[in-house]
Parts: structure tokens; sequence; C-alpha cells
């Protein structure tokens, strides 16, 4: 019941059994796909499934996020309305929502928090967000910390603000991409992406000479924040985000329970904050975030632009460096590793630029090092060879340990036991203050070993079984002399006075409502969107219309945008990463004025997409064009259907059908 400031520890769950150990792992929040309409498909639960996490979460005062982040055609508002109001009556804690459609329909009390697919990264536009209604803004990934600053600046004291801290980057700008509709007809802004960004592809300049050949350079390493979680809380960030919705329960565990300590470091470091939920977490392992799914590490733009950010090479998982080949048998070879080795772990190692991987049927320590039978004949493993440098992505052991109990999460409390004229009372305190009471009429029988006696009662109070509540506060005895108290009493003392104590909580957790807008209504920052706003709906377009627009194109799936487009913004440049910026340039002799930003290609098969570079903005912008299959068949129309709320999976197989 703290009034100070607080950080949120927000973790991904791709089911609900996930979300459970998230906030076990140190979660103070989870955000979870419902139904339908959220920006990762595949991602979809039931809502009965998410309101019993939502049960869960509020013992600890954790609380859960559903996405509805998706750009929503017009036969698709009243099945989200719908499913907002379902999500309301769940318990739902907020939604994560893009499309400014749903502000126009009539919507319970829910809190809104803008999805980073708002494509959040100027001061003006988080302003306006916080000043329509959104209590909770998810930055731009790209923003740096003195960006931030400036966003913290302008926007309302109670206005949270939401930063990724670790996990898979989108190279756009998030909701600038439309590569993927444009080559495949599925939209990333309807949560379909195809991820053409994690392709290879061959750079070439104006002339058409090659560059760079068949290079990833379109994907990006993974993010870490890790080393800047205190310059980003200077800066006014609040609630720090792990990405991961499609990603297994032994990502979330261990990524969760990594960010759970470092962050419980700066708590301790800074007094004045304090974490947004209830209870510590004890891990019953060691985090390690090299050991779980990456693409190499990134701060990303956090700290400015880096040269270093592209995982060009492959956008697979290395792992770590494991040890270097020594021999090679008929059907085995032996690895020189400080490492313990497991049947079944995962290797890989790179040949002329191909990332080949090994998994390892069989692993036997022989002398110093590990004879390895693989599951594939030696004679197909190409490059093999003596000295060859081997990684591990997937060290069986440590997975295993994670698919059993990892973590504990208790809430703290102090317990008063007191002599009544009939009997005894206990009463439990919590670390938030909240208080409960249970009584035991029986004989008072003095004890027989009265210097032992508060010593044994607190052993048997203590035994809190598998609640959330463990005995960490003073335990004080208030007693006219040391009794006997039949262990069956004690026990159903503390049964109840728990029992009434998680009433207590339950009674008192409240929601946060929605914010109201303010007035007059504020005006939108631009007075022409164009089709990169992504407005797909009339109600979109009249929220718009509302806050000053004036000119508003439709959203690039209704297939009204026509010739070469921006199909991507990024703050990513292919040429500066590959030093040809003409600002690296600058000031080296004998090349400053040669170096010029002309346009480039990328070429993947039979696609070419034409490279712009915006200095001044210190942007790329990705040029093309959508297929003229795509162009010609209907744009993606929904036939609304009747909506089955407790149906999970795929959100499409739940509220509609594309055509």
């Amino acid at each position: 019941m703290s009034t100070s400031p607080y950080l949120e520890l927000l973790a991904p769950a791709k089911t609900a059994a996930i979300g459970r150990e998230a906030i076990l792992h140190g979660a103070d929040a989870v955000y979870i796909g419902g139904p339908a309409f959220g920006a990762r498909d595949k991602a979809g639960n039931a809502l009965r499934d998410i309101a019993e996490l939502v049960s869960f979460a509020h013992r600890f005062r954790a609380k859960i996020f559903v996405t509805l982040n998706t750009i929503l055609h017009d036969a698709e508002l009243e099945a989200a309305r719908q499913m907002v109001w379902d999500c309301y009556q769940a318990g739902v804690d907020a939604l994560i929502v893009q499309d400014m459609g749903l502000l126009e329909l009539d919507l319970p009390p829910i809190d809104l928090h803008a999805s980073t697919q708002c494509d959040i990264r100027t001061p003006k536009k988080a302003k306006f967000l916080a000043q329509v209604g959104f209590s909770q803004l998810v930055l731009a990934r790209e923003l740096t910390v003195k960006e931030i600053a400036a966003v913290r600046k302008v926007v309302p004291e109670d206005t949270v603000l939401e930063h990724f801290i670790h996990g898979a980057l989108c190279v756009a700008y998030s909701g600038q991409c439309n590569i993927s509709h444009a080559q495949t007809g599925r939209s990333a802004n309807r949560g379909d992406c195809s991820q053409a960004c994690r392709l290879p592809y061959t750079l070439q300049d104006k002339q058409g000479r090659v560059v760079a050949y068949q290079k990833h350079l379109l994907s990006v390493k993974d993010n870490n924040q890790s080393e800047n979680l205190r310059a980003l809380i200077a800066a006014g960030v609040r609630s720090f985000k792990i990405e991961g919705r499609y990603k297994d329960a032994p990502y979330v565990k261990n990524i969760t329970g990594y960010y759970r300590q470092l962050l419980d470091e700066i708590l301790t470091e800074q007094p004045e904050l304090h974490a947004a939920s209830s209870g510590k977490t004890q891990l019953l392992f060691t985090p390690n975030p090299d050991k779980t799914f990456h693409r190499g590490a990134t701060d990303y733009f956090t700290n400015g632009r880096k040269a270093d950010i592209g995982a060009f090479d492959s956008p697979s998982f290395v792992g770590l460096p494991l040890g270097y080949v020594t021999k090679i048998g008929d059907d085995w070879f032996e690895i020189d590793t400080a490492e313990t080795m497991a049947n079944g772990d995962g290797l890989n190692y790179t040949h002329q630029r191909v990332v080949r991987g090994i998994r390892a049927n069989r692993a036997e320590k022989v002398g110093k090092c590990w004879r390895v039978w693989s599951n594939d004949p030696l004679n197909t493993l190409v490059g093999l060879r003596v000295g060859l440098e081997i990684n591990r992505n997937s060290d069986h052991a440590w997975e295993l340990l994670l698919t059993r109990k990892s973590s504990e999460r208790r809430i703290g409390v102090s317990a008063h036991f007191a002599e009544i004229p009939d009997g005894f009372a206990l009463t439990l305190t919590d670390e938030d203050g909240y208080r409960a009471s249970a009584q035991w009429t029986g004989d008072q029988q003095p004890a027989q070993q009265p210097d032992t006696a508060v010593e044994q009662l607190r052993q048997q109070l203590d035994r809190f079984g598998t609640s959330e509540f463990s005995l960490r506060g003073d335990l004080t005895v208030d007693w006219s002399q040391p009794y006997h108290i039949p262990s069956s009493a004690l026990n159903k003392l503390r049964r109840d006075a728990l029992t009434a104590l998680e009433a207590v909580r339950a009674a008192a957790y409240t929601r946060v409502p929605r914010k109201a807008e303010v007035q007059p209504p504020p005006t939108y920052p631009e007075v022409n969107l164009s089709f990169l706003a992504n407005v797909y709906n009339t109600a979109a377009r009249d929220f718009y219309a509302q806050h000053g627009v004036k000119l508003i194109e439709s959203a690039f799936e209704s297939h009204k945008t026509k010739g070469e487009v921006s199909l991507m913004v990024t703050r990513h440049c292919i040429r500066f990463s590959l030093s040809l910026c003409p600002k690296q340039a600058k000031g080296v002799q004998g090349v400053q004025g040669t170096v010029r930003a002309d346009p480039m290609t990328l070429v993947s098969g039979k696609d070419e997409l034409r490279l712009e570079f915006d200095c001044r903005a210190c942007e790329m912008h990705v040029i093309g064009t959508i297929r003229p299959n795509i162009l010609k068949s209907p744009s993606p129309s929904v036939v609304p259907l009747t909506f089955h709320p407790n149906k999970g999976g795929k959100g499409k197989s739940s509220k509609q059908v594309e055509h």
C-alpha cells in the first residue's frame, strides 16, 4: 500500500500457465494475448484461462495486461468491443492497444496502455496519448536515454513510461513496417508478420555492384538493457518490459528471474522506490540470459548509435563458446572443454559463414575432454575438423532444471499471538499492511517447558505450506504466562487467520480505472496522416478528425496505396553498420566529401527493395511495392461471427474469417 514511486517488471506469457511462472519468478505484471486481436496471432488465450491467471496474480498485487494491439477492420469493431467488456469482467487490469478507433467505442472503465505499435518516439506524440486517456506508454525501442528523459518532462506525472529491456527487436519502428503484407499479404499490424527482416539479402550500390553478399542485413541482435537499468530509471522509465509472447516457459523463468534480481539490487540501493507487487522471489537456480535463445546482445540506441547492432551472419541462436575439437574418430569427435556436457546437448559451429547444428546423441567424459556421438553421421558434418570452435546453444541439463519447480514467491507476514479470556487469538499483518485475525476457544494449560514455549509456538505458526505467505516479520506473544497449546489448535488458528487475510487482500484490491481525456480535446501533433498512421476503420478516422487531423490516408492493408512507398522506416542504417555513412567519413583524409548516401538495393530472390537514407533524421527507408497478386486480391475484410470468449488459439479462429 506504499505511495512511493514503483518499478514494474513486466513479463510476457504465451499461455496462462507461463504467466503463473512469470509471477512466481518475480514479475510485477504479465502481458498476455486474449482470444483475438493481439499482435502475436498464434499466442491467443481463452478468457476463462486469463481469469484464473488474474486471480492468481492479484494475490501478489501483480497485474495482468491483455494485448489488443492490432489495427481493426470496421467489421471487427463490435467483436473487439465485446472482448474488451469480457476482459474487464474477467478482472483484467489493462489493455494494450494500438487502434485509436477503440477509444470511440462504448467501453468499460478499463485502464488503457498505448502499445509500442503506436510508434511513440516524440514528446509531442507521447503527450497527446497521455492526454486522450492512456495511463501507460510503451516507448519506441529506438529511443536514447536523453530522448526518454525528454518524453518524461512533457507527460503528466501519473503517466507510466514503459520500455523494452530484453528480447527480440523489430528492425523497424514498431507499426512502421509493411514489407510482410507487401510480399505475402500477411500484415504485421494484424499480428501475422512473415519476418522478412530475418532473410538473407545481397546489397548492391547505385551502380549494381555487390557490397555485401547474402547477409541478414535487416536482422538485428537481441535487446539487453541489463547494464542500463539505472540510467533508464533516472530518465523516467518505471515499467521494464521483457519481449517474448512466443517464448516457452524456460525462457520466461530465466529472463524474468534475471531481471528480478537486478531490479531488487536497485531497490535496495534506492529505498525511495519500491516494487510494484508484493512478495519476495527465491530462485532455485542461477539465471543466465546467455543460456536461452538470443541473436547476440545489443543495447540498441540507448546510449547512442552503434555500428555493431546487426546480426548479419545468422538470425539463429549460436549459444556460448564450449571448446575446440581435439580429435575425430569414425563416429565420434572430442571437445576440449571445462564445461560439463550431457546427452541431448545442442551444439553448432560455423563453416563458410553458415551455422551448422549438431545434436549430441551421447556425451561421455574421456580424460580432460568430452567425446560426442552425433545424431548425424560425421561424414555429413561439412567442415568439422580438429581445432574448430564448437558452441553450445542447448544445455540439456540446465534446460531440464527449468522444467521443474525453479522458484518460490512468498509474502512476508508478522504475527501477534495473544491470550484472550477463553482461549487464544492470532493476528497476521502482511508486508502491505493488511491485517486479519482468528480465535480459538479452549482450555489454557500452563506449558510444561516454559523456556521453549515461544520457540515451539513460532515453529508451529511458521508452517504456511503451499500458501503465498511466510513468517518473515516478528512474532510477538502477549500472555500472562507460557502456555501449552495443542498443535491442532495452532493449525486451526493459522489456517483461519490465513483465510481471513486472503479475503481482506482480495476485497481491498482495486483496479486502476481508465483515465479521462483532458478537455477541451487535445490537438494531434500532425495535420495530415499518411498510410503509416495505420487507420483501418471509420472509428479511428473519426478519432483523428475530432483531434484536428485534416487529411487521413487509409492503412496499407486497405490496398489504396499505389506505386512505390516506404514499406519500412527504421533507425538502423545499413550504411552506418558497414562503415559507409558520410558522417563517418567526415574528417578522414582523402575520404571526406567522396562518400555520399546514394540509394542502395537489397535483393532476395526476385524481390528488390530500394534503400533511401534520410541523413537529417538519421533514418533508413526501405522502398518497394505491393505484389500485384496481393494488390488484386480483396483487402483483408472481415465477416463478423459470434464471439466465443472462452475459445482460445488463433484470434481469427475465434472471431473472424478473412476472405
